[in-house]
């Protein structure tokens, strides 16, 4: 569990970093599926992956999420995983990757995005043997991409995929730690 500090750039000593509950998952789903369709990612909740962004059961089971807390209220949520596991996309071993970070629309440009990030990177320093932080993102993602790169980020095209059977082309991004 995490919470804003004097010196971190996060103003709201109310948001709380802390591992998803099975009573978190309703607000995990309405979050995640929000932030996508708010993004203009998806137009509507048809779309085969909005499927998977709502089965937050599977993932939890599957791979560590995390949920960040406002006041009592879920705001955001995040996966991490590691090579080699069921939700990983592109992590190679040394590597903690984080995939789905949603912010609930309502309180996004708020910092909540920025502090689950640098959660995520002050965890992956304590672990033996992970040496970057890694990350895929769409290609259309500039808001994301921005956050990214502001933290120190870099892309990796060279290992940058498509979708099978879509018109998505993800980008991947990597922090050395």
């Amino acid at each position: 569990m995490t919470t804003a500090t004097p010196g971190n750039p996060l103003s709201d000593p109310s948001l709380v970093i802390r591992p998803v509950r099975p009573g978190d998952f309703e607000d995990v789903r309405r979050i995640t599926r929000g932030a996508y369709l708010e993004a203009g990612y998806f137009t509507n909740e048809a779309h085969p992956y909005m499927a998977v962004l709502s089965d937050i059961e599977h993932r939890a089971e599957h791979a560590e999420v995390w949920v960040a807390e406002r006041g009592g209220d879920v705001v955001g949520s995040v996966a991490l995983t590691f090579a080699g596991q069921r939700y990983t996309d592109i992590a190679i071993e040394g590597e903690l990757e984080f995939r789905m970070l949603a912010v609930d629309p309502a309180v996004q440009r708020g910092g909540v995005g920025r502090a689950m990030v640098e959660r995520i990177i002050e965890h992956a320093r304590t672990l033996p043997g992970i040496e970057a932080v890694s990350l895929t993102s769409g290609s259309d993602m500039v808001r994301a991409h921005r956050l990214y790169e502001s933290m120190g980020f870099v892309r990796v095209p060279e290992r940058d995929w498509e979708v099978p059977n879509e018109d998505i082309l993800l980008w991947v991004f990597r922090l050395p730690l």
